[in-house]
């Protein structure tokens, strides 16, 4: 294999609200914390809890539909890439920012009392809906009808 792989697969909650930055030329981009944890027994029989907290950035409609729909402590499913920022801050030092770059997300936590399903995902602004082959559309009255005879 002669390239290289930058995937991030994250399944976490948020540590804050969205905070969104609109540009001039209509885009825009949206920031937040995203917590993950992994519990584990250490040597002691303690029960041991880690966090690790990641920077999310989201980009244009993707950002606007996360602004509208995630709140602090949502769970998120994210899928992205590994970016890291350099910059100086007020003092002229060098400071490093690693961030997610999101490609992908689903949302995780029901909203408004519903079961399983809340809010779009990204994969459905990038997607058209599938349609049904004919052979599949098939109602199971026509394919069973009174007309029909197996014989």
């Amino acid at each position: 294999m002669s390239g290289t792989v930058n995937k991030v697969v994250l399944i976490g909650n948020t540590g804050d609200d969205v905070k969104m930055h609109y540009f001039e030329n209509g885009n825009c981009v949206g920031r937040f914390p995203l917590a993950t944890s992994e519990t584990y027994t250490n040597r002691n029989g303690e029960r041991i809890t880690t966090t690790e907290w990641h920077n999310i950035i989201v980009r244009n409609k993707a950002a606007e539909i996360c602004e509208k729909y995630l709140k602090k402590g949502d769970k998120i499913y994210i899928e992205g890439r590994i970016r890291t920022r350099k910059w100086q801050d007020d003092k002229g030092m060098d400071r490093y920012s690693t961030e997610i770059i999101c490609r992908d997300f689903t949302f995780l936590s029901p909203k408004d009392g519903s079961s399983g399903t809340s809010g779009p995902s990204s994969e459905s602004l990038q997607q058209e809906p599938k349609q049904p082959s004919n052979e599949n559309s098939k109602s199971q009255e026509e394919t069973e009808g009174p007309d029909d005879l197996p014989f």
